[in-house]
């Protein structure tokens, strides 16, 4: 009989949100009224010079991708005021994620994470065999973290803001001052995957890579394409940190990790700001009507600094067979019963998406 690693026996697998044709195949719903709000991707799709510099360089695929990402590290360093030095490319951030948890961790490693955060931290150190630290606090607690940071020792520490799949984020401050009592040999991860949004709807949550570069040789900032610049197709995501945690990584970093096609769409979306702050203007321009609506319904709401708004049932409503419900009606989104919350995860799509979301749930309810 074959074998796997013992390691795999405690690993869930990740589940993404459902797929658009994998709906399509099991209710026989036409693609065309099928809403996807799972997976906090741009409803308004990328820039339009993206798909335009991506168009030009297809006749090139023979060649293999430029290894040293010049022109996407070129960007990312004058967007950030850091050294070309101080940046690795990954295919998505969850792969810059997993060359820390190798680089850093293993079996007898613990682990600190907040206590409903980002599945695939928990995923990658079982990888490597490493114990799960969790705070008891729903929202990112900076004093819980340090009482267990003191009390447990971990190789890293995770730190997701913007919180996936919450919404709340940090004080820039206030996680400045965390991380000056944090031990030089304690690895502490920044995940800022949806930090453009939180930036945009209050200054005091904007965490600079530049910074951390300057004041940390300890922590390590990480940003994705996926959510803001509307690229998650294309997995880019990357991390920002002191040259000698940037060194480490490229050890584990695979060559040819990140398409031709992807490093040209990320280099070109980051150019387009205009797009960008367009999209996430008209997010809170319609995260404010998910507001209105719960309050109208008497459902609790999260306060979000994403592109995403979590909804919190009571009693009288089940997650699972609301979020089942709904799929059925063609209205893919996220239950996260799976992290011990009887709540549904929606992203904020353009207003058209969100008024069939109303529609369609006020009917099931």
């Amino acid at each position: 009989m074959l074998e796997f690693n013992k390691k795999l026996e405690d690993i869930k697998t990740y589940e993404a949100g459902k797929p658009i044709e994998l709906v399509v195949r099991e209710f026989g719903i036409e693609p065309k009224d099928i809403i996807k709000l799972a997976s906090n991707e741009n409803p308004y799709g990328c820039s339009p010079k993206v798909q335009d510099a991506v168009k030009k360089i297809l006749s090139n695929m023979s060649l293999y991708p430029d290894d040293s990402m010049t022109k996407l590290k070129d960007a990312l360093s004058k967007r950030f005021e850091v050294g070309k030095k101080n940046i690795i490319i990954g295919s998505g951030s969850d792969q810059v994620i997993e060359f820390l948890m190798h680089a850093k961790a293993n079996s007898n490693s613990k682990i600190l994470i907040n206590s409903i955060t980002f599945a695939m931290y928990e995923i990658y150190a079982k990888h490597v065999g490493a114990q799960i630290i969790r705070t008891a606090s729903q929202k990112h607690n900076l004093e819980e973290f340090y009482t267990l940071y003191k009390q447990e020792n971990p190789d890293i520490i995770f730190l997701c803001t913007p919180n996936n799949p919450t919404g709340d984020a940090i004080d820039a401050m206030d996680l400045f001052d965390f991380l000056d009592k944090i031990d030089k040999n304690t690895l502490v991860v920044v995940d800022g995957a949806y930090m453009e949004y939180a930036e945009a709807k209050d200054a005091s949550k904007k965490i600079d890579p530049k910074i951390i570069v300057q004041k940390y040789k300890n922590v390590i900032y990480l940003g994705t394409f996926s959510k803001a610049y509307g690229l998650g197709g294309m997995r880019v995501g990357y991390g920002i940190a002191d040259e000698k945690i940037i060194k480490e990584l490229y050890k584990l970093r695979p060559p040819f990790n990140v398409t031709t096609l992807s490093l040209e769409a990320a280099s070109v979306a980051l150019e387009d700001e205009e797009f960008v702050n367009k999209s996430i203007s008209l997010n809170f321009d319609e995260m404010n009507r998910y507001e209105e609506f719960a309050l109208e319904q008497k459902i609790d709401i999260i306060s979000s600094y994403t592109n995403f708004v979590t909804l919190v049932l009571n009693d009288t409503l089940d997650s699972s067979k609301i979020s089942d419900a709904l799929l059925k009606k063609g209205m893919i989104v996220r239950n996260l019963k799976g992290y011990s919350l009887n709540a549904i995860r929606v992203t904020v799509g353009t207003n058209k998406q969100n008024s069939k979301f109303f529609e369609r749930f006020k009917e099931l309810i």
